[in-house]
C-alpha cells in the first residue's frame, strides 16, 4: 500500500548510489545475491538469539534490495534479474517468521505458521496474475520499473520490512504482530484475487 508512494522520495538517492556502483564495475547480479547472503545471515542471527544483529542485517538487505533495481537501471535489465530478484525476496520473507519460531518455538510457532501460510497466499496471488498479466501482455509502473507486473495491495514490500524491523526491535511481540499481520496479507491476498478476476475476466 505504502511502496507507490515512497518510490519518489527513495528512488532518486538509489538511482544516485545505483550509478556509482555500476561506475564501480558492481553488476546488480552481484548485488542482489549479497542483499541475500544478508537476508540469510539476519534470519541465522535471529534464530541464534542475536536479535540486533538481525535487525541491522535486515536493514541492509533491504538496501541491497532497492540497490540492485537501481543499478539495473543504470546497466541493463535483465530476466535473469529480475528472476534473481523476486524469488531471492520470497526465500527471504520466509526465513524471518522460520527464524522467529526457531528462537522461540512454544511462544511464536503457531503465530509464524499463520504468517507464513498468509504469505503463501498473498504471494501466489501476485506471482499467478503477472503471470496471465504477461501473457495478456498489462503493464503497468505504478510501483516503478518492474520485470513483472507488480499487482499492488494492502501488504506489499515497505509493511512487511516494517513489520521485520518491528519484530527485531520487540521480540516478545511476535506473536502479535504475526498474527495482526497474517490476518492483513489474507486481506491483502482476497483482494489481489479480486481484482485479477476483473482484470481477466473476458467481456
Amino acid at each position: 500500500m505504502l511502496d507507490a508512494r515512497l518510490r519518489p522520495l527513495i528512488d532518486p538517492p538509489l538511482n544516485q548510489m545505483g550509478r556509482l556502483l555500476a561506475r564501480a564495475g558492481v553488476g546488480p547480479n552481484t548485488v542482489t545475491l549479497t542483499g541475500f547472503a544478508l537476508g540469510m545471515g539476519a534470519a541465522i542471527a535471529i534464530a541464534a538469539g542475536y536479535v540486533l544483529t538481525g535487525l541491522f542485517l535486515i536493514a541492509l538487505n533491504r538496501l541491497a534490495d532497492g540497490l540492485d533495481g537501481a543499478v539495473a537501471r543504470a546497466t541493463r535489465k535483465t530476466d535473469l534479474g529480475g528472476f534473481l530478484d523476486i524469488t531471492l525476496d520470497f526465500f527471504f520473507y520466509g526465513a524471518i517468521p522460520l527464524a522467529f519460531a526457531i528462537l522461540d518455538p512454544q511462544a511464536n510457532a503457531l503465530a509464524a505458521a499463520a504468517l507464513l501460510a498468509s504469505f503463501y497466499a498473498n504471494g501466489s496471488a501476485f506471482l499467478a496474475f503477472a503471470i496471465m498479466a504477461e501473457k495478456n501482455s498489462l503493464a503497468t509502473a505504478t510501483q516503478g520499473q518492474k520485470s513483472l507486473y507488480y499487482l499492488g495491495g494492502l501488504a506489499e514490500g515497505t509493511e512487511t520490512i516494517a513489520l521485520f524491523l518491528l519484530m527485531a526491535l520487540f521480540p516478545g511481540w511476535f506473536p502479535v504482530l504475526a498474527w495482526g499481520f497474517a490476518a492483513v496479507c489474507l486481506v491483502s491476498a482476497g483482494a489481489r484475487v479480486l481484482i485479477g478476476v476483473r482484470a481477466l475476466h473476458p467481456d
